[in-house]
C-alpha cells in the first residue's frame, strides 16, 4: 500500500491505494508503477518526495515487502 496525502489524496481520490511490485522494487519503482495507474498525478509525483517507514529516501532506495510508503507532495508556505 501507498498512503498519499494533500494534493496527491485529492488528485486519487483516497488516502491509500495498492501497487504491485516486484521483489527488490525501489522507490523509483513504486512511483513509475502509481503514475502508471494514476496518470493524474504524473505532473505531481516528480516534486514529491518518498518515505518508506517514516523516513524520507532516495530514488534507489529497495523496498522491502512490508514497508510502509508515503507519497509527501511537496508544501509551499511562507
Amino acid at each position: 500500500m501507498v498512503r498519499l496525502f494533500g494534493p496527491a489524496r485529492e488528485v486519487v481520490g483516497a488516502d491509500q491505494v495498492a501497487v504491485d511490485l516486484p521483489a527488490g522494487a525501489t522507490a523509483a519503482a513504486a512511483l513509475a508503477a502509481l503514475a502508471a495507474a494514476h496518470p493524474d498525478l504524473a505532473g505531481l509525483l516528480p516534486r514529491s518526495r518518498v518515505a518508506v517507514n517514516l523516513a524520507y529516501v532516495d530514488a534507489g532506495t529497495r523496498l522491502a515487502p512490508g514497508d510502509e510508503i508515503a507519497i509527501v507532495p511537496p508544501v509551499g508556505g511562507g
